[in-house]
């Protein structure tokens, strides 16, 4: 045997399949009153992938996966790979043409979607060349039924999918500000990797009952190869509602969550709140945006010390740093505003505009380094090109590092305001906002002005029954930050546009100010 035949990294397939079959009579899943032991999930994966291999799946080829969260979902995420093919997410809320795009260039031979999905299942295999094949979780008007053609399978046994560790086996598109479609090509390694990254550098419990309410075909997916690997229970939500997850949180006894930062304000705003018994609850992890430092406090507070961020992009497979509960100080403002520290398996740096580190407390461009980061974007050399620089990949946020080490992420590069010559920040300033009690989320942008090339301008959504005192805000930052950072403006709003993955969109906020100009759509 060669030593590098010796040394070869495992794949995420034989990770899902080891930790299937450790525990065959734990409960692996729960969804929707439906309950799935390990040998059950094993047995079906096995089912699903040979389905996919019977209706032409060659090694290599895409699956699209479009549902909401429900175990079939899951199934066909990782059935793609046991297939030998390679898997890709479309959104519940994106638009045809965006699915259609994704077909497309993805080159998705087969589609498996929820029946609410059939239609647009249907409008893509008539205008996307490459769809074959649709495949639905249940009885519906196009394709065929999954669970049935599953169900006539004959006696199968699940094993690892036959690609090797450096093959493409997750081609996602990622939620970036630029409009262009990307998509980050990540082998089975690399998850195989973000997998162990989180099972030992998020501050996840021992116990894990993890309730997945974010979409699990993006982020929320990340934690449940990990839970399976701890022998947990995977309790799947249909989609977020603060109601129904206050309530599973305290009848499942659910013991780990992941939400996006919008989705914890929703939380703290809901008058069920102090009604439930957090007990049994030790993490929530939460990312995909900054988050409010004092709505944080108030989290910490109200819910108890069980927050843990993450920090990291699909480029990276979801990897960078973590800020673990214990670092979670309700009475320390700037240590909530971090990011926290390097994960295990990961070289982070800070560069300048020149490629050179820069000094401890500069704001530089976060760039990492390491196994989960993906190999580049599909069929866009160029893009990957600009994306990875001498082996880092540069994200495009800008930090600080302190004397501890721990990272805060001050902004997105494309986000900056550059107001009279000075470059501001909408972070700081979303930061001193979302410190006003009347104010329950706030996005800072910048908008023309003819004086001073771009004027600061907020963008708030009141609590529930408060009313906002604009010039009290515009004080209070001004207060905080000093003038140049005070917005010029303040529109007072019902909610903020979100992407698909529910952050607030800029993009959009800037276009209703912007008009048709490069600075809107960026």
């Amino acid at each position: 045997m060669s030593t590098s035949a010796l040394h070869r990294p495992v794949t995420h397939t034989e990770l899902v399949v080891n930790s299937l079959a450790r525990w065959p009579s734990r409960e692996a899943f729960r969804d929707d009153g439906r309950s799935y032991s390990y040998a059950q999930t094993a047995d079906r994966l096995a089912r699903v992938a040979r389905v996919l291999q019977e209706r032409g799946l060659g090694r290599g080829e895409g699956v699209g996966v479009l549902s909401p969260n429900r175990f079939e979902a899951w199934l066909s995420q990782v059935g793609a790979g046991i297939a030998g093919g390679r898997y890709t997410a479309l959104h519940p809320m994106g638009s045809l043409a965006d699915h259609a795009y994704a077909c497309n260039e993805a080159e998705l031979k087969v589609l498996c979607v929820d029946p609410a999905y059939a239609e647009r299942a249907g409008a893509l295999l008539e205008a996307c060349p490459a769809v074959e094949v649709v495949l639905t979780f249940g009885p519906a008007e196009v394709g065929e039924d999954l669970n049935a053609l599953a169900d006539r399978v004959g006696a199968v046994t699940l094993r690892p999918g036959p690609k090797g560790p450096d093959e493409l086996t997750w081609l996602l598109y990622t939620g970036g500000t630029t409009g262009v479609p990307k998509a980050a090509e990540l082998t089975e390694h690399a998850i195989a990797q973000m997998s162990l990254a989180i099972s030992s550098g998020w501050d996840l419990p021992k116990s894990r009952r993890y309730l997945a309410c974010a979409p699990i075909t993006h982020a929320a997916g990340t934690l449940i190869t990990p839970t399976l690997m701890s022998g947990g229970c995977v309790i799947l939500q249909r989609g977020f509602d603060p109601l129904r997850w206050l309530r599973d949180v305290e009848i499942e006894q659910a013991t780990l969550s992941l939400l996006v930062p919008t989705m914890i304000y929703a939380v703290l705003d809901s008058p069920e709140l102090e009604r439930t018994d957090f007990s049994k609850l030790e993490t929530i992890m939460y990312g995909a945006s900054p988050m409010s430092p004092a709505r944080l406090a108030e989290g910490i507070r109200r819910i108890g010390p069980v927050f843990c961020q993450l920090y990291g992009q699909t480029e990276c497979g979801a990897i960078a740093t973590s800020l673990w509960r214990a670092h979670h100080d309700p009475d320390d403002l700037a240590r909530l505003a971090s990011c926290g520290l390097p994960m295990p398996n990961v070289r982070i740096e800070l560069f300048d505009e020149a490629g050179r580190p820069v000094a401890e407390g500069c704001a530089g461009e976060i760039c990492i380094q390491g196994p989960s980061v993906m190999r580049g974007y599909f069929k866009q050399p160029a893009l990957t090109a600009e994306t990875i620089v001498d082996g880092w990949l540069h994200t495009g946020d800008m930090a600080v590092r302190d004397a501890e080490g721990f990272l805060t992420i001050v902004d997105r590069k494309k986000d900056m305001i550059v107001s009279g010559g000075f470059n501001v920040f909408p972070r700081e300033i979303e930061d001193v906002l979302a410190t006003h009690p009347a104010v329950s989320i706030a996005a800072v942008i910048g908008v023309p002005d003819e004086k001073w090339g771009e004027a600061v301008k907020a963008v708030v959504v009141p609590r529930p029954g408060e009313t906002i005192d604009v010039e009290a805000l515009k004080g209070l930052v001004k207060e905080r930050k000093g003038p140049i950072y005070a917005p010029k403006s303040v529109d007072v709003v019902e909610a903020l546009p979100l992407t698909a993955v529910g952050k607030p969109d800029k993009k959009v906020l800037r276009a209703r100010y912007w008009g048709g100009s490069g600075r809107g759509v960026h």
